[in-house]
Formats: C-alpha cells, sequence, structure tokens
C-alpha cells in the first residue's frame, strides 16, 4: 500500500494522487458496506442485507416497479422478485396500482417499514455523523459539492 502523508500529498504527482483517492475511496466503501450490513441486521435479522438495500431504495426514491428496483440495485430480477415477496410477508413492502397505468403493479413501503427504516438509518448515519462533527460548515460544504461533483449530479 503506498501512502502518502499529508505534507506530501501536494507535492505528489497525478497518479500518486489517484492512488490516495482510490485507497480513501476503497475505505469508505468498505466501511459504508459495513455499516450497512449491520443495519440490515438492526432492522430485522432474518433478512439478507440485499433486501434492507431494496427498503432503503424505496425510502429514497419512493414507490417503483419491481424492474426499476432491479436496475437501480443491479440484481437480477428473480431476486428483486424473492425479496419483495420476503417483504411483503413482513409488513414492510406492498403492492398497489401505479396512478399513470392502473395495469402496472407498483411497490412501496408500509408504514411500518418507513418507520423501521428510519430508525435504521439513524443509528446508521450516528457512525458518519460522528466523523464529521468536528468539521467547520465551510469543510462540510465544500465535501457535499466535490463528492456531488464526483458522483456526476452537478451539471
Amino acid at each position: 500500500m503506498n501512502r502518502l502523508s499529508t505534507d506530501s500529498l501536494a507535492d505528489a504527482g497525478r497518479e500518486a494522487l489517484e492512488a490516495a483517492l482510490g485507497e480513501q475511496l476503497n475505505a469508505l466503501l468498505s466501511a459504508s458496506h459495513a455499516i450497512n450490513v449491520r443495519a440490515a441486521a438492526r432492522f430485522d435479522d432474518s433478512l439478507q442485507p440485499a433486501a434492507f438495500h431494496l427498503i432503503r431504495w424505496l425510502y429514497s426514491y419512493g414507490p417503483a416497479s419491481a424492474a426499476v428496483l432491479a436496475e437501480s440495485t443491479a440484481m437480477d430480477r428473480s431476486s428483486v422478485s424473492r425479496l419483495i415477496k420476503q417483504l411483503e410477508a413482513l409488513g414492510y413492502v406492498r403492492r398497489e396500482s401505479s396512478p399513470e397505468d392502473g395495469r402496472a403493479i407498483l411497490l412501496s413501503l408500509t408504514g411500518h417499514g418507513q418507520e423501521k427504516i428510519v430508525e435504521a438509518l439513524k443509528e446508521k448515519g450516528t457512525v458518519f455523523y460522528e466523523r464529521i462533527a468536528g468539521w467547520k460548515d465551510e469543510q462540510l460544504y465544500e465535501f457535499v459539492e466535490m463528492l456531488r461533483q464526483f458522483n456526476g449530479l452537478n451539471p
């Protein structure tokens, strides 16, 4: 592992900076995955983390078809279908007709599903919020803007 000290970071070449960025992104993704697995277990320990991922997606983006869920979460449709049946049986997700096309079925969270995901996300967020607690608002703003840009969310 090629680590750069804070002092040498400014003097490093582009390749070394990109490698350092890769290391930090890997650390963030690993930490995020571990937190998601723990949050999924706290949400309902009978569920696989993939089911929690579907719940999280529905919470963030609202009702969607199973096909949209599968595409958006990079899961195959059969897995999504199986997980949705499990989530329905547990009372976290419901099926409803699409307001635009009554033949289409949308999946959405039940009130119980909403309550449980809010609790799980509060616990999950605590870990990251602790890491930024000492940051000034300007630092946090810059970090958010850089992440937006990195994720392709800025025009």
